[in-house]
């Protein structure tokens, strides 16, 4: 009697055991599986390359891509760059009716559809800083229509950049959109 006790005691605790194991194996490949699936979705963080500012634009080497009621937008030609970080960079000119003109030096990442001001240009040639220092979104609403008109039409297909330096200056001399392709 006593020794069916204690091997009833036992069948019973083994079976709890057994349970047990079972419960701890599958809670730890739910939880293998769940940090998996976390690590596939790991966003990597964005580092800007060096921001090196490009000589002062030249009027020759301005090419129109926009114009609204108010202004006209003029890209320079020799400030385009594909950067390491995989945006573009380049100087954007702007003239209003009025006569104002304003110079920038900016970039488009086309991942994201973001913009970012790096600085501005000075009447002197010379440039400042921009004291902002986040990418924004840019859409085709609003005050900074040209961003999506130059990124859409020119620069951006299928969320990178769409060729080389010169395969740009030729879509935007001719003025060719990339949005006629779609």
């Amino acid at each position: 009697m006593y020794a069916r006790t204690n091997t009833t005691t036992f069948q019973l605790d083994f079976k709890k055991l057994l349970r047990f194991c079972g419960l701890c194996l599958c809670v730890s490949v739910a939880t293998t599986t769940y940090a998996q699936d976390e690590e596939d979705k790991v966003v990597k963080l964005w580092a800007d390359s060096p921001v090196i500012l490009p000589a002062a634009p030249q009027s020759e080497n301005l090419l129109r891509f926009y114009s609204n009621a108010n202004q006209v937008f003029f890209i320079d030609s020799e400030s385009i760059s594909i950067v390491t970080d995989g945006s573009i960079r380049f100087t954007l000119v702007s003239n209003s009716q009025a006569g104002a003109k304003n110079i920038s030096y900016e970039g488009l990442r086309c991942d994201t559809n973001q913009k970012r001001l790096f600085a501005f240009g000075r009447a002197d040639g010379s440039w400042s800083n921009s004291r902002r220092n986040e990418w924004d979104s840019f859409n085709n609403k609003g005050v900074n229509q040209h961003h999506s008109s130059l990124a859409w039409d020119f620069i951006c297909e299928g969320g990178s950049v769409a060729g080389n330096v010169d395969k740009i200056i030729q879509r935007i001399r001719q003025n060719q959109s990339l949005r006629q392709f779609h």
